[in-house]
């Protein structure tokens, strides 16, 4: 009994401890590291600036000699004979005649005899050897090979930091947007409650018949409204966690609630923006830099097109050996020697080096188009990112006013409908006056977040 009393707590204690797991108090901070950590482009980004790393390691090894070892087995079906079998006599003449015998004839086994001397083992040939090959001239082409890679090297950092910003733009949208629904959901609750009240009040008055049925069945349907107004901004919110939820790299079921989704009221600095130095925003721009450098990368590429015109001279030496040994009569053993020398390659095939040359350059002309291009794409989003920041405070300001004016009006239609001087359709608009106004004034301050996250984007500014 004790042990299953134990293991019933043990149980509880566990689902506890999910559900305590389960449910997460982000800040904005903490999505944004969560979603840098998890980001599977982010973590595609990482790879390719290693792989860039190892390129330009790879190209500066270019500059040192290469050393290689070579080696080989080749089994010949028959050996080779110097001497041929038919230049061997089959007698010897006598150089004066003994009656009717004029020569002497050599015995089979002395004339194959004679006939193998002249033979070569090449039935198993074995040859190896090292070699060295040091560069000295390449017409320029390692050293712009090895600033190529320098420059690709830059460019996947700079890519990688593209990437990380885009990330955690979509970070902050997908905060924002949570906090911004979960607002609404906190006015709609309170839009209910009011026309719950409103219901009450006026179901008492009918009874006193002071209104009549017609008034009291207008505000139900109000009501039912603003029950089904909750039941949206519920189901909104729930979704629009679920989208950060997958932004961030969790799971979808994972209960989360946002530092900031109960502020009563966001903090928001309404100051209209001044036009920034565009200069200086182009300098910050990782894109730009992105396209700066893939400029010089193909900037590059003509260096090394230009450098096929250009002859090649390198250094090499040479140590080979055999079996059997070439060096002293065909011995069945090892032998070998060293050897070193220059050699120089002269290219004379123009014309597909000039077609080489002239395709490097007219990529790096529209990579040079693209810059241009991106500068001026640049300098109208950040003009249309401040209009529209200063737009949202001038839309700040406005519903700031229209909220204090929507509170009074609900007081006085509140009050005045309590005794009996307002009607019950007026109060209704007044309510919904209220809940449109508050519900504008969040746009406005969100709208105000969003449009300071995309002009610092704009403006290449730390996020």
């Amino acid at each position: 009994m004790i042990k299953k009393s134990c293991g019933i707590i043990l149980l509880l204690i566990s689902v506890f401890n999910i559900n305590s797991a389960a449910q997460q108090l982000l800040s904005l901070e903490q999505c944004r590291q969560l979603a840098i950590e998890n980001n599977k482009a982010l973590k595609i980004a990482s790879e390719q600036e290693k792989i860039a790393y190892y390129n330009k390691k790879d190209a500066l090894t270019k500059f040192f000699p290469e050393i290689q070892f070579l080696g080989g087995y080749m089994h010949n079906q028959k050996n080779l004979h110097l001497i041929s079998s038919s230049a061997i006599p089959s007698a010897i003449p006598l150089p004066v005649p003994i009656g009717e015998v004029s020569s002497i004839p050599i015995p089979d086994n002395i004339r194959d005899g004679i006939w193998k001397m002249g033979e070569v083992d090449i039935k198993n040939i074995w040859a190896g050897g090292f070699n060295l090959t040091q560069p000295i001239f390449m017409g320029g082409k390692i050293i712009a090979y090895n600033d190529l890679r320098s420059y690709a090297e830059e460019l996947a950092k700079t890519m990688k930091e593209t990437q990380m910003t885009d990330v955690i733009v979509e970070v902050d949208n997908a905060y924002w947007q949570v906090v911004s629904v979960a607002n609404k959901r906190k006015l709609a609750g309170a839009y209910v409650e009011l026309m719950k009240k409103m219901d009450s009040d006026i179901s008492a008055m009918e009874q006193e018949g002071v209104v009549t049925k017609a008034d009291r069945l207008s505000v139900n349907v109000k009501l039912n409204e603003a029950e089904m107004t909750l039941t949206k901004a519920e189901n909104g919110l729930s979704l629009a966690k679920m989208l950060l939820t997958q932004i961030c790299g969790l799971e979808i079921s994972d209960e989360i609630t946002l530092q900031d989704e109960n502020l009563d009221n966001l903090i928001i600095n309404g100051e209209n923006e001044t036009m920034p130095n565009i200069d200086e925003a182009l300098t910050n721009r990782t894109e730009i830099r992105s396209l700066e450098l893939a400029t010089k990368i193909y900037g590059k590429q003509e260096k090394i097109a230009q450098a096929d015109f250009m002859p090649n001279l390198a250094f090499t030496a040479n140590y080979l050996w055999t079996n059997p040994n070439l060096f002293d009569g065909f011995e069945k053993k090892f032998g070998g020697m060293w050897n070193v020398g220059v050699v120089l390659k002269v290219p004379l095939n123009f014309v597909s080096s000039s077609a080489k040359l002239n395709a490097a350059k007219a990529e790096t002309r529209i990579k040079r188009f693209e810059l241009a291009e991106a500068k001026e794409k640049i300098t109208l989003q950040i003009n249309q990112s401040v209009y529209k920041l200063n737009e949202a405070n001038k839309k700040l300001a406005s519903t700031q006013k229209n909220t204090e004016k929507a509170d009074e009006n609900l007081r006085y239609a509140n009050a005045g409908f309590e005794e009996g001087v307002i009607a019950a359709s007026d109060v209704m608009a007044a309510h919904t006056a209220w809940l449109a106004a508050h519900s504008d004034k969040i746009d406005a301050q969100i709208d105000i977040i969003l449009c300071k996250i995309y002009l610092n984007k704009a403006l290449g500014r730390k996020l």
